[in-house]
């Protein structure tokens, strides 16, 4: 199921009735980490003992619900270290969603991801959060996808379709083949950002 909205509140209530217990969820545009503690609250209470620092390698302990949060805002770096020190099963990435290496990271780091959850500006780039979407929604194949953004809203209320064409899972029936995309060209033609790194 994907699940499109611009309102936090309602974003936040999404998050609260998809994610389940034991789930391994990927949140990318973590912010300050508000919407984390949504995710974590909903995740299994047996986690592993807290700890502040949580290894970027496969010795990740995914069976009792996992969170992965990613955002490239220097603001975060804070908020979110102090999350880690209260929840043994999350994860922080400080690091740019929209590049190759990071999504490869992750996907390296599970072997499943249930639920993907994507806030990227909410009401600005469209264009950016879906290409975000479908390429880590392409490669990770999760259950359930929340996207918050004004401007995917707006699209999907004002678009009118004579075909019958759907997915019910959280990521595209037409990517379904895709996997991991080769290097992604295009965001360098969207933003002169990506050249500064």
């Amino acid at each position: 199921m994907i699940k499109v909205s611009y309102d936090m509140k309602v974003y936040r209530k999404h998050l609260d009735e998809v994610v389940r217990e034991n789930d391994v969820v990927v949140e990318l545009g973590a912010h300050v980490g508000r919407s984390s503690l949504v995710i974590l609250d909903k995740l299994s209470k047996d986690s592993p003992v807290k700890n502040p620092i949580q290894p970027l390698d496969d010795s990740l302990d995914l069976s009792n619900g996992y969170l992965i949060s990613l955002d490239n805002s220097p603001e975060a770096n804070d908020p979110m270290e102090k999350i880690a020190s209260d929840y043994g099963n999350f994860t922080f990435i400080n690091d740019d969603v929209r590049l190759h290496d990071c999504l490869e990271k992750v996907a390296r780091m599970i072997d499943k991801c249930d639920v993907l959850s994507i806030d990227l500006g909410g009401g600005y780039h469209p264009d950016t959060a879906f290409k975000v979407y479908y390429i880590w929604a392409s490669t990770l194949k999760p259950r359930d996808t929340l996207i918050r953004n004004r401007g995917l809203v707006d699209f999907v209320n004002s678009s009118k379709t004579d075909e019958d064409i759907f997915s019910d899972d959280g990521w595209l029936e037409s990517c379904h083949s895709q996997g991991m995309p080769p290097q992604i060209k295009e965001f360098k033609l969207w933003t002169d950002k990506l050249d500064n790194k």
